[in-house]
């Protein structure tokens, strides 16, 4: 489902500050020689995670989901110096393509890249974080929030991608539900209702919720 108008999309990505040509390469890359490319943030919300994380300006990123690294990227340009940030993925096969683009931007010492399952790897971290981005497997979203939310200091942060699941999370598209959408419908009340965070529900791409730490 596509949430704006072809041409006002156009509009608002040629109103966004562009891509580096680190990223456009990345962009290109994953367009032509990866499955599923459309998981990519891309350039209008990777500038807003770059935006966000320079507002925020985060010591300690964790990013649960890399897939080709764009969004990491994207999220380290607003670390402060000295930051750190911990990015977790499952997937193997494109390790040495990530390493690759992380060390061509210079990154190999800012970003700590793990392969590994999330569940696992996230209480090992001894760490407390000021920015989650959750982009990963959907059916553990509710899992990866309980995992992190004592972890995250008051006032920080945890941003999730795909919320909105190309609009299958309205009602009336709910009557045979995928087990991914049930898990976002679910993921979405959960946070809603949680008071431990206040939630703002932005339109971008496929949706960001964007939680702030009480």
């Amino acid at each position: 489902m596509e949430f704006l108008d072809k041409n006002l999309e156009q509009y608002v990505e040629d109103h966004t500050r562009d891509e580096n040509p680190l990223l456009k390469k990345l962009n290109r890359d994953t367009w032509a020689n990866v499955l599923m490319p459309r998981m990519l943030s891309g350039h209008l919300q990777g500038r807003v995670l770059s935006m966000l994380t320079h507002m925020i300006n985060p010591s300690r990123v964790l990013e649960i989901g890399t897939y080709t690294g764009y969004s990491a990227i994207c999220m380290a340009e607003g670390l402060q110096k000295g930051g750190k940030l911990v990015t977790l993925d499952i997937k193997e096969e494109y390790e040495d393509m990530v390493r690759g683009y992380f060390e061509e931007a210079g990154l190999t010492e800012t970003i700590d890249f793990k392969i590994g399952n999330a569940i696992e790897v996230i209480p090992t971290l001894d760490e407390v974080w000021d920015l989650v981005f959750i982009d990963a497997d959907k059916d553990n979203y509710s899992n990866y929030f309980d995992l992190v939310i004592d972890r995250v200091r008051t006032g920080g942060y945890i941003i999730a991608d795909n919320v909105l699941w190309s609009g299958k999370v309205l009602p009336e598209n709910r009557a045979k539900m995928d087990p991914d959408t049930k898990a976002i419908v679910e993921f979405n009340q959960k946070v809603h209702q949680d008071d431990r965070v206040e939630n703002v529900l932005f339109p971008i791409r496929d949706g960001l919720m964007v939680l702030r730490k009480l």
